[in-house]
């Protein structure tokens, strides 16, 4: 670890630097981006105890901080309505605090905007963001392409840009659902249960209707399931019941927020999620976990994290897998095998 002038040692006997007062974490991205930052949070609370620590998201993703034990204050970008307005907005407020560390880890023109003209005293973030020459300190971000590339998952480049003032170390996210959001979720844990959350924002990564309801109707009716997701999610969850008609079965799409999701997610006997924000939900309260990757892969660093999980993918190699790090809104060969090849055997309780 690198020494500093004017350091000293936390509680845990750990080395940090006495300057680091106000600390803002910047990721505007989507929930699963904003859920694979949190472990910043976490490293820079056990090495600065003492530091004020705030975050910058978009609208929509100021819920998964409710309550959150290390956060003092969540700027709340509305990226829908008067986006360029709302911006400057919080930018003036931004720049009153006089941050010591601004750590920014999303790679787009607007954050680097914000974090050159924060007036903090130190700013660090990827060489991709298109202002990173102007920031104090800048760090690859590097994701595999190809299956058998080395795995370097996104939550250590995300650490990459504190290991100057932190460790080596890696964490995994961290949620904090409330008491009362666990309590909620309660009337649903008197029995055995899995949740199923079936959908993702793209078509290619997530696992058809048809492969949902073959897994289904090959479990035993003494457990309970609960499928998740959004309002907009609703509707395919009602297809899969349809289809599989089980009397043990409820959609709580919709009904249930993020955090109460984590809070439902983390006594499950299995959770199954595509590659999208259920499971970085899942990691994020330590849930157990079978992520099935149909077009996007495990090597591009955002697989599950949870200490009991497992990745369901194609045993095949397919010369056109993966298509794309992000997925898309069909199959680019019009034969999704990917999705459609998986055995659902290998996913069984």
């Amino acid at each position: 670890m690198a020494g500093h002038a004017d350091g000293n040692t936390n509680h845990s006997g750990l080395f940090c630097i006495s300057w680091m007062k106000k600390i803002l974490l910047i990721q505007t991205a989507s929930i699963g981006d904003v859920i694979l930052a949190t472990p910043i949070l976490e490293k820079l609370h056990e090495f600065y105890p003492e530091a004020v620590l705030d975050i910058f998201v978009k609208k929509g993703n100021e819920v998964l901080f409710e309550s959150h034990p290390f956060l003092r204050k969540v700027y709340v970008w509305d990226k829908r309505s008067q986006k360029y307005k709302n911006w400057r907005i919080l930018l003036g407020s931004v720049r009153k605090e006089r941050y010591d560390l601004v750590v920014n880890v999303q790679r787009f023109l607007m954050t680097g905007l914000l974090t050159v003209f924060s007036k903090a005293g130190q700013t660090v973030g990827f060489s991709k963001n298109p202002l990173s020459v102007f920031f104090s300190k800048r760090f690859p971000h590097h994701i595999a392409c190809r299956k058998g590339d080395p795995v370097v998952h996104e939550v250590d480049r995300n650490l990459s840009l504190i290991r100057h003032l932190t460790d080596s170390i890696s964490v995994r996210p961290q949620l904090y659902p409330t008491p009362e959001q666990y309590a909620k979720v309660s009337q649903f844990k008197s029995k055995k249960y899995i949740c199923i959350a079936p959908t993702s924002l793209w078509a290619t990564k997530q696992f058809p209707k048809e492969k949902w309801i073959e897994l289904i109707q090959k479990l035993g009716p003494e457990i309970s399931i609960y499928y998740l997701g959004a309002p907009v999610d609703a509707a395919v969850c009602d297809q899969i019941m349809e289809h599989t008609r089980t009397s043990n079965a409820w959609n709580l799409a919709g009904k249930l927020s993020l955090l109460e999701s984590a809070a439902l997610m983390r006594d499950s006997v299995m959770n199954f999620v595509n590659d999208s924000s259920p499971m970085h939900l899942a990691s994020a309260v330590n849930a157990k976990t079978t992520a099935i990757f149909c077009s996007t892969i495990p090597e591009f660093g955002f697989g599950p994290l949870s200490d009991d999980h497992q990745v369901i993918e194609i045993t095949e190699d397919l010369s056109c897998r993966p298509c794309g790090l992000h997925g898309y809104k069909q199959c680019p060969e019009k034969h999704f095998k990917c999705a459609y090849q998986i055995d659902v055997d290998r996913m069984l309780l």
